[in-house]
């Protein structure tokens, strides 16, 4: 591969498998405060929880918003992060050909501390972008600029792993070539917004990366 690239990977539904945790308790919470939005816990895919508060939990009063705060990084530190099939191997893979990789995610630093106990992503990225270090979440692109910035890269040299809408937007809308990682939402939904889609990665190296980013 003759030009720098790097490969940004979100985390959740890319990296680990827990797309469906999550889908359960945000179900529940947006039944409890009658949310009134059809599948709300696919609405808020790649979405950071400041965000999802500020936009769908505002008109509640602030102890119902902390409330809901708190009931999310509780149940983050219970979590667990089974891997999606192939993403360690193939970042290993990244990193052996000199490739530059981060992690860019709507996770708050919390989160990020019980992931790394188990799958040590602060030892493995060469950047993390996390939600304490963005203004403005997914769909907005501030994020994977940052990340971008990090591993002092061309946005327009950059490819990304998404699984959410909302970073698909995020992704395309800093420049980067997307690809759809098909295991939140049908390859049929992905398909019409990216570059290609993939069911994971245990198919999927170096030499498909090279053959998208020329």
């Amino acid at each position: 591969m003759k030009k720098e690239i790097c490969v940004l990977f979100d985390m959740d539904g890319v990296m680990i498998d827990t797309e469906t945790q999550y889908d359960g308790i945000w179900r529940e919470i947006g039944e409890r405060y009658k949310i009134g939005i059809p599948h709300f816990e696919k609405v808020i895919k790649g979405t950071t929880l400041p965000n999802i508060i500020n936009k769908y939990f505002s008109h509640l009063p602030a102890s119902d918003q902390k409330d809901i705060e708190q009931e999310i990084d509780e149940f983050e530190t219970k979590m667990e992060f089974p891997e999606i099939p192939g993403s360690l191997r193939l970042v290993d893979e990244l990193k052996a050909a000199g490739i530059k990789v981060g992690l860019v995610t709507s996770s708050t630093q919390t989160k990020l501390n019980a992931v790394n106990k188990v799958r040590h992503f602060d030892e493995l990225f060469d950047t993390i972008v996390a939600a304490e270090r963005v203004v403005h979440g997914k769909p907005n692109p501030e994020c994977y600029l940052i990340g971008a910035r990090d591993l002092n890269v061309d946005p327009a040299d950059c490819l990304v792993f998404e699984d959410s809408l909302n970073g698909i937007e995020a992704g395309k809308a800093a420049g980067m070539t997307v690809v759809g990682v098909a295991t939140t939402l049908t390859a049929d939904k992905l398909l019409p917004l990216v570059e290609i889609v993939i069911p994971d990665f245990s198919n999927f190296g170096l030499s498909d990366i090279e053959g998208i980013v020329k």
